[in-house]
């Protein structure tokens, strides 16, 4: 599985760790996108990480010896969202796992970001705060019915960055046991 972080954190960020040693002994790959290892503050646009998605993915498939289409793709709010762009533009993986997807930008909920949905063809797992301000349980119901493969949607307590990272690891590797082998 390769775990990507969030706009504003790194390769270490709490939840990505605690569900690596969740989903041990399955290998899991934690990155930081390009303009974190350059030393920036500002996210990537999506081109630039899809491609470092797509050269990232492949790599770990050739180095498992595994066809790309048995990893697991995913991460948090904007690592999350670009695993999904990357996906939805050709990018094999078996499934997707988006932790705190951002919808929309906070007030902002006609800036939706789901265009590509309707090219997500995976099992997709969303687990998101019931308070996050980046989509609401409703906003979530209706527009993740755009993506035409099996959606499992989550709710824990809490906002955009919540807490309880051992039961989000928890129904992470719920979701992935029951995925086809």
């Amino acid at each position: 599985m390769i775990l990507t972080p969030g706009a504003g954190a790194g390769r270490d960020n709490r939840t990505l760790v605690t569900l690596e040693q969740k989903l041990s002994p399955l290998p899991c790959r934690r990155l930081d996108f390009p303009y974190r290892t350059a030393g920036k503050k500002m996210p990537d646009r999506p081109p630039v990480a899809v491609s470092f998605l797509r050269e990232q993915a492949g790599a770990f498939a050739a180095e498992l010896g595994v066809p790309g289409d048995r990893l697991l793709l995913g991460g948090r709010s904007y690592g999350g969202r670009m695993c999904s762009m990357a996906v939805a533009e050709g990018v094999p993986a078996a499934g997707l796992v988006l932790l705190s997807y951002p919808l929309h930008p906070p007030g902002k909920p006609e800036n939706l970001r789901i265009a590509h949905f309707p090219d997500i063809t995976v099992p997709v797992l969303f687990v998101s705060g019931r308070a996050d301000p980046f989509g609401t349980p409703d906003e979530f119901e209706h527009h993740v019915a755009a993506i035409p493969a099996r959606v499992t949607v989550t709710w824990v307590n809490g906002g955009h960055s919540p807490t309880a990272d051992g039961l989000v690891a928890e129904l992470v590797a719920e979701w992935i046991a029951g995925l086809p082998a």
